[in-house]
């Protein structure tokens, strides 16, 4: 059981660590949790690339970064989810440019977005959040495979109670588009990406590992209206009388995914669901907490691995 729970901090859970000659490639890592936990693992020594959508914005975090942490080895990257194309530029250029990545944090999102579609047709939640990083570890795989210890790890979300993944149509082609929902299915789709990935990568050393953050206000919620915003405060309220806790720092947030990528117990066996730095119980009823079965079915992980790669035309070599 771990020293760590819903109040910890990114800098707690990484106090009397040494990240010196680790990378940690961070996507979404100039804002909120991202630029926290690239924060956080800089003060620790470890180099740090910043990859984002909006590079200005990465260099711009990048230097606030630097000018807090004395010497901080921090570059950036452009990476753009949504654009599977720019995806494949991005892990061509993090080839040319970086020996290894040792912690490969999927940590960008979009989050209850009105209804659309990435640039290669997806639909947005489903596209961005999953499908632009099932390429992205592709591509990076090989500088993944370099790493010590390697780790790689999903942000997902309690959100992933929301809903499965629906096989049969994962675009919204042939039903009614709801932002929730499809913010669930591709919150679960996250999890059971690193279903796969333990699968497939733990015999190479390769941990894989999904979280949840915690409910945070970021900008990851940019997309939301205030009936959003008061139904989310009715279902903190809801978790909190079913024995769960309210919202999170952005630093609290940060400390599941620091834990995730440095708690040495972890190493070897990923495919597991983090929250409040532990490993979440498979829970199918409780609203408060837990890891909902269809998001671990090795089974519904294969057949979604499956149907990503038909969607974007590519296959990992194991």
């Amino acid at each position: 059981m771990s020293e760590f729970g819903f109040s910890s901090t990114a800098d707690e859970v990484l106090e009397g660590k040494d990240l010196t000659g680790k990378t940690a490639f961070i996507t979404g890592g100039y804002s909120g949790l991202g630029k926290e936990t690239a924060r956080a693992m800089a003060a620790k020594g470890a180099h740090v690339i910043v990859a984002g959508r909006d590079i200005e914005k990465a260099n711009t975090a990048a230097e606030e970064i630097r000018s807090e942490v004395e010497g901080a080895h921090i570059e950036t990257i452009l990476c753009d989810l949504g654009s599977l194309e720019a995806v494949r530029a991005c892990g061509e250029e993090a080839q040319q440019r970086f020996d290894k990545i040792d912690l490969l944090i999927n940590n960008a999102g979009v989050m209850a977005c009105p209804k659309g579609e990435t640039s290669d047709g997806f639909e947005m939640q489903f596209g961005t959040n999953h499908l632009g990083h099932f390429v992205l570890t592709k591509h990076l795989l090989p500088l993944v495979e370099k790493g010590e210890d390697a780790r790689i790890i999903n942000l997902s979300s309690r959100g992933h109670h929301l809903d499965t993944v629906h096989l049969d149509d994962p675009n919204y082609e042939h039903r009614e588009y709801e932002k929730w929902p499809a913010y669930g299915q591709s919150k679960t789709a996250n999890i059971l990406f690193s279903v796969g990935l333990a699968n497939r990568f733990g015999h190479k050393g390769i941990t894989a590992l999904a979280l949840h953050p915690g409910g945070i206000m970021t900008n990851l919620g940019r997309h939301m209206t205030e009936e959003d915003l008061t139904w989310m405060r009715k279902r903190m309220e809801d978790n909190a009388k079913d024995g769960g806790e309210g919202l999170k720092t952005i630093p609290q947030g940060a400390a599941t995914t620091c834990f995730a990528a440095t708690e040495p117990s972890l190493q070897g066996h990923g495919g597991q669901y983090l929250e409040d730095c532990h490993v979440a119980e498979v829970d199918d009823e409780s609203s408060s907490g837990g890891v909902r079965s269809y998001a671990l079915d090795p089974k519904t992980a294969d057949d979604l691995w499956a149907l990503s790669e038909r969607l974007v035309g590519e296959t990992f070599s194991n």
